[in-house]
């Protein structure tokens, strides 16, 4: 059995404990229609694949299970539970929970999901020294209208909507209202949320007694246990340059999560020097990495620091990633040069 095909197949002072951060990441039915569904056809193994557009991108699914109805049971399950959260982070819902913050700067009764993402966010941003910050959607919108105009923000402006980027400016009261310190910010959490929502879905499947699963949605993905046949789950990483996905590196994890940002996934110019991630110290995207697989025990983990660590380039991310128990990383950078940790590819 082959695993569908992903893009990795796709400052504060907090007093942050890392090991602690993992664990706390690691903590971390409505189906649609069916694109395709195989059954295995091993002695006492069934296998049902699963895709569904979803979030902007395509979720993948594949169950090993000892018959059809459990595996049905438990895709729909995972289903069940990503849905809802997709909709409930969105900012293109106009009446989501991050919609309605970014609206009105405040965000009472706020749920508890938002609430569990915003506070890893604020963990990630602390080690990071801010190069993951969700406060930089005012920043984006400026970037995003280039789409429509051709031209490149001015350096001005860019400047003057600095001074609303700053996760230390989103206030989280009484674990239920949230609320910006200055009018005019703006979240987006598209560089975790996703992680987030696969780490739910794959809770949900597990709670249907399911030992052996893949989930992906647009190159994050979580494994468990392994492949039908045995063997740990193959994982390619595709080059940032190329569409050839029949030659890629390839990692076997099990019980793992992956996550990759790159800049080819979303850009604005054709040379993919300015995309979808940007510096939140300068407000421009940043030079050097074109693309940052992070592995780590849970996806939003993973998600977080893989935007993180494109902001901060290859050799900070390395000594980062060296620091954190069960965190490896590999990147490209612009000229396909290559840097891994030690324990990526073992």
């Amino acid at each position: 059995m082959t695993n569908p095909s992903s893009e990795t197949a796709s400052a504060g002072g907090t007093g942050l404990n890392r090991r602690q951060l993992l664990q706390w990441g690691a903590a971390a039915a409505v189906v649609g229609t069916v694109l395709y569904l195989t059954f295995g056809r091993s002695p006492g193994v069934r296998v049902l694949r699963y895709s569904q557009p979803m979030m902007g991108t395509t979720v993948n699914i594949t169950v090993c299970g000892t018959s059809d109805d459990q595996c049905r049971h438990a895709v729909d399950a995972c289903l069940k539970r990503m849905k809802p959260l997709a909709q409930l982070f969105s900012t293109y819902v106009a009446d989501s929970p991050v919609s309605q913050l970014n609206r009105h700067g405040i965000l009472t009764d706020a749920p508890a999901e938002l609430i569990e993402v915003l506070e890893l966010s604020r963990k990630i941003s602390d080690l990071t020294d801010g190069a993951f910050d969700p406060t930089v959607l005012p920043l984006l919108g400026h970037y995003r209208h280039l789409q429509q105009s051709g031209t490149l923000p001015d350096p001005s402006v860019i400047a003057e909507t600095l001074h609303l980027v700053d996760y230390r400016n989103i206030l989280i009261e009484d674990r239920r209202t949230v609320r910006f310190s200055r009018p005019g910010m703006g979240v987006t959490l598209d560089g975790i949320a996703k992680g987030y929502i696969v780490d739910q879905g794959m809770n949900a499947l597990r709670g249907t007694g399911i030992t052996d699963a893949y989930v992906e949605a647009g190159g994050d993905l979580m494994v468990i246990g392994t492949r039908q046949d045995g063997n740990d789950w193959h994982i390619g990483i595709r080059n940032p340059r190329s569409d050839n996905l029949e030659h890629m590196d390839t990692i076997s994890l099990s019980n793992r999560a992956i996550a990759t940002s790159g800049d080819y996934l979303q850009y604005f110019t054709e040379d993919k020097m300015v995309h979808h991630i940007i510096d939140p110290h300068s407000g421009f995207s940043p030079l050097q990495i074109a693309s940052s697989s992070i592995l780590a025990p849970s996806v939003a983990l993973a998600d977080g620091l893989a935007t993180a660590t494109m902001v901060l380039g290859a050799e900070r991310s390395l000594d980062l990633l060296e620091s954190l128990p069960e965190c490896e990383g590999y990147f490209f950078d612009k000229h396909l040069n290559k840097y891994s940790t030690k324990g990526f590819f073992s």
